[in-house]
């Protein structure tokens, strides 16, 4: 915990392509250059530690961007490399039309993963098994607008454990998020200044983020939408298309 709440102590992966909805929107492309066919493994993404929002923080939207929210689940890992605790994220990012490899700036502006007041151990969840009934519910100012169901996942947890352990190793204090779902129409949910998002998923803490206009200043975001410092995200982001795409 800090002054503002809990923040990953290590570094945040996030998964794509790994929720039906958003695998079949993208399928027809995984034949184009310069991919050539589907990703054999898991595709993974860094979220740096400037995106980390806690729990009831303002986050300030860039100025003349389209702002895309998404219900994701975290799994925290322990001393021994498994999961120990699970956690609600609202993983945001801006839209875009890329594929698989979108760039990092997309995922990695100030305040964009939202987090909750604590992570949950697995053992009040029912373990990794718990999980698999889980539905996440998105809600803007209270009205819901998605309902993300974990049975929907392409790889279930423990299969995206196993598979991402094949190619690199989790440390205590890192995060992997099981990937997010699209709408019907391949977008997620939009997110405008005055927007509040939360949340939420029973048994775990709900995670709840208001969202305010960029200022135009010389100083840039407001503090609020800053995150503390901590964790090696920063210093992969640079090279996660190439490592794990």
């Amino acid at each position: 915990m800090t002054a503002h709440g809990w923040v990953p102590p290590g570094t945040v992966y996030g998964t794509l392509l790994n929720f039906r909805g958003e695998y079949a929107h993208w399928q027809p492309r995984m034949g184009d250059k310069p991919y050539g066919g589907a990703p054999k493994a898991p595709v993974l993404y860094v979220k740096t530690a400037n995106t980390f929002a806690p729990h009831g923080a303002s986050v300030a939207l860039p100025a003349g961007e389209v702002v895309e929210a998404s219900a994701s689940l975290g799994l925290l890992i322990g001393e021994h490399g498994a999961p120990t605790h699970a956690l609600l994220v609202n993983d945001l990012s801006l839209a875009h039309e890329s594929y698989y490899r979108p760039p990092m700036k997309f995922r990695n502006r100030d305040g964009f993963l939202g987090l909750p007041l604590e992570p949950t151990p697995l053992a009040a969840l029912g373990g990794i098994g718990g999980l698999a009934a889980l539905e996440l519910e998105l809600r803007l100012h209270g009205v819901h607008q998605q309902t993300t169901a974990l049975k929907d996942l392409v790889r279930d947890i423990p299969t995206l454990l196993k598979d991402v352990g094949e190619f690199m190793t989790l440390r205590p204090g890192d995060v992997l998020l099981i990937g997010s779902e699209v709408l019907t129409d391949g977008t997620r949910p939009r997110v405008a200044a005055g927007d509040a998002v939360e949340i939420s998923a029973p048994g775990l803490k709900p995670v709840l983020q208001r969202f305010v206009a960029e200022e135009a200043s010389d100083a840039g975001p407001p503090p609020v939408a800053r995150a503390p410092s901590g964790g090696r995200g920063s210093a992969l982001a640079q090279s996660v298309g190439a490592r794990f795409s």
